[in-house]
C-alpha cells in the first residue's frame, strides 16, 4: 500500500473559512519555507513529502503564518537534493525578502491535489478515520500521521490509550473510506496491551 498524502498533525484542523485568501476553499498544507536560497528571492521549502508535485509553475498557492494567509503565483519549482524544493514566486525577487517568509506555511487547494490511486491516500483523509483489528477490537481514531523515513505511522488514540501504527501492507488491510474506518491486522507486539 503506497501512501500518498499531506500531513494531518499540521494541516486538517485548520478551517479554510475565513476572510483570507483562498477562504471558502479546503486547503492542505504541502511544505514549509525553510530558508531563502541565493541572492535572488529563492525559498527553500521543505515539502512534508517530496517531490510535492503540487507546487509547479503557474500555480497559486497560499502562504500562512500566525493565521493569516497570502496568495502568491509559483515562477518556479525544482528539487534540490533529496528533500528541499528551490521556488520562485511572483514578488519575491530578492534574499531579504525570502528571509521574511522563514517558517510560513505553504498550503495548496484540496482540489489542485493529483487524485489518489485506490491503494493510496492523503494525510489529511484518514484523519478521524477510526481503527479496528480484523477481530473487530476498536483501537481509537487516527488523530495524526508522521513519516520514519521507512514508513508513515498512525497515531491512533483512544481517550488516553495511544497505539502507533505502522502503514504497512503487512498491518494495514482495509481503508474503507466511505465508513471513514481501517482495518489493522495486528503483528506481535504491535499493541502494548497484548
Amino acid at each position: 500500500m503506497r501512501p500518498r498524502r499531506a500531513p494531518t498533525a499540521r494541516s486538517s484542523s485548520r478551517s479554510s473559512k475565513s476572510a483570507e485568501p483562498g477562504a471558502g476553499r479546503d486547503v492542505i498544507a504541502v511544505g514549509e519555507v525553510s530558508g531563502a536560497h541565493a541572492l535572488r528571492g529563492l525559498l527553500r521549502v521543505r515539502p512534508y513529502q517530496p517531490p510535492a508535485p503540487t507546487l509547479r509553475p503557474g500555480v497559486t498557492i497560499f502562504l500562512e503564518r500566525d493565521g493569516r494567509r497570502t496568495a502568491a503565483r509559483v515562477l518556479s519549482a525544482a528539487l534540490h537534493g533529496r528533500s528541499v524544493l528551490l521556488v520562485g514566486l511572483e514578488g519575491i525577487d530578492g534574499r531579504t525578502a525570502a528571509e521574511r517568509l522563514v517558517g510560513t506555511r505553504v498550503l495548496v487547494p484540496a482540489d489542485d491535489l493529483p487524485p489518489a490511486a485506490g491503494d493510496e491516500f492523503y494525510w489529511h483523509e484518514v484523519a478521524g478515520f477510526s481503527v479496528e483489528t480484523s477481530a473487530g477490537r476498536p483501537l481509537g481514531t487516527i488523530a495524526e500521521t508522521f513519516s520514519t523515513g521507512l514508513n508513515d505511522v498512525w497515531v491512533v488514540r483512544d481517550g488516553g490509550r495511544e497505539h502507533l501504527i505502522p502503514v504497512i501492507a503487512d498491518v494495514v488491510r482495509a481503508i474503507v473510506r466511505p465508513a471513514r474506518r481501517v482495518v489493522i491486522e495486528p503483528i506481535p507486539g504491535l499493541l502494548a496491551d497484548e
